[in-house]
Parts: C-alpha cells; structure tokens; sequence
C-alpha cells in the first residue's frame, strides 16, 4: 500500500475541533433562546397583572362609593394566571378623596404591577 505525499483531506484533530466549535455555538444558541423565552414569559405575566390592576381600579370607580381605609387582598385571576391583588386605601388632606394603590402579583412571588389611583365617592 503506497501513501502519496499530497493527501487531500481532513484530519481527525481537524474533524474534532471543527465539531466542538459548532457544538459551543449550538450550547449558545439553545441558552440565547432559553433567555428570550423566559423574557417572553415574564413581559406576558407583568402585562396580564397591569390589566388585572387597571380592572381592579375601573371595579372600584364603578361602585362610586369611598373606598374604606386600610388593607386587603382578595383574588384576580388574570387569563391563565392566578394572580392576587393587595389594595391599599389610604387617607388625603381632602376628606373626600382617598388614595388607592393595587399591587398584583402571583401567589407569594415578587410584585409584578403597582398603579395608584384617586378615588372620590361623589360623582
């Protein structure tokens, strides 16, 4: 068997480095999507509990009467999400206003929208 001088090819080591450069690409291309992914979700969460939250304070309009003073929280589910909403109504230098902030977030996780709102109880 007669080796030639001028083989035309690739060599193992060759073959190798080439299949662990397109395997790192391939391991960052997985993680990027991963990550745009996982964003998705979260900006679909925060937007769904910012509609949970607008829907609470247009509840709360519609009922024209003056919030009571202090805390509570009660369910808002939002399309798919169970989420809970912490009102907090609080006193005014005007008597007939009172300050109303609405924290939606899931169930024991991080606040996912706050909005504030006046409410008066006259129309």
């Amino acid at each position: 068997m007669t080796i030639s001088k001028h083989q035309r090819g690739f060599t193992l080591i060759e073959v190798l480095v080439a299949l662990a450069i397109v395997g790192v690409a391939l391991a960052a291309c997985v993680r990027a999507l991963g990550v745009g992914t996982h964003g998705v979700r979260n900006m679909q969460e925060r937007s769904l509990a910012q509609q949970a939250a607008q829907n609470f304070l247009a509840e709360m309009r519609l009922q024209a009467m003056l919030p009571a003073l202090g805390r509570r929280t009660q369910a808002c589910p939002q399309g798919t999400l169970a989420l809970r909403c912490e009102q907090v109504v609080l006193a005014t230098p005007n008597p007939a206003f009172r300050r109303v902030t609405v924290r939606v977030s899931l169930s024991k996780g991080p606040v996912l929208a706050q909005l504030d709102g006046l409410m008066s109880g006259v129309r």
